[in-house]
């Protein structure tokens, strides 16, 4: 498993700002770098490094594999019972968010944001359009599907 360790210069500013949306987020990884970002901002802490292991950039990563759905994040290939799968970029962008992050629910704000890294459009249409055309896709039953779930209230996940 490759590690990659990243400097980030943040100006105190900044670091209130990453604070204040990080723990409105409400998301468990959000809410345990919150506190740094407020130590910065505090001018209690003055640089951080991150590390972050087995890197999706990867060359050698391991594709992911979910029963017979194999996702490639290197290659950005798709396979189910080893035929491959046709995705729009978006589409593979959202299904390896998701899937990298398997098991984790995520409301369609959260993989907005992900996806596109822009500010949500307050348009739940967009993602539940992207989620039923990868269900097509890669469900051998669409609308009962065993990959890309429903938490019905909250969002989406992949199953684990």
């Amino acid at each position: 498993m490759r590690t990659n360790r990243t400097n980030i210069a943040i100006t105190p500013a900044e670091a209130a700002e990453l604070s204040s949306a990080l723990f409105s987020s409400g998301s468990a990884a959000a809410l345990e770098l919150a506190p740094v970002f407020a130590d910065i901002a505090s001018g209690r802490l003055t640089a951080i490094e991150l590390t972050v292991a087995g890197s999706q950039t990867s060359a050698a990563a391991e594709p992911i594999v979910i029963g017979d759905l194999s996702i490639d994040l290197a290659s950005r290939t798709v396979k189910v019972s080893g035929a491959p799968v046709s995705l729009t970029p978006k589409e593979f962008d959202i299904l390896a968010f998701l899937a990298s992050n398997r098991g984790t629910v995520f409301s369609k704000e959260e993989i907005y944001r992900a996806v596109w890294q822009d500010e949500y459009l307050l348009d739940d249409s967009n993602i539940m359009a992207f989620v039923r055309k990868i269900r097509k896709k890669i469900e051998p039953e669409p609308d009962n599907p065993r990959y890309l779930l429903t938490v019905w209230g909250v969002g989406y996940k992949i199953a684990e």
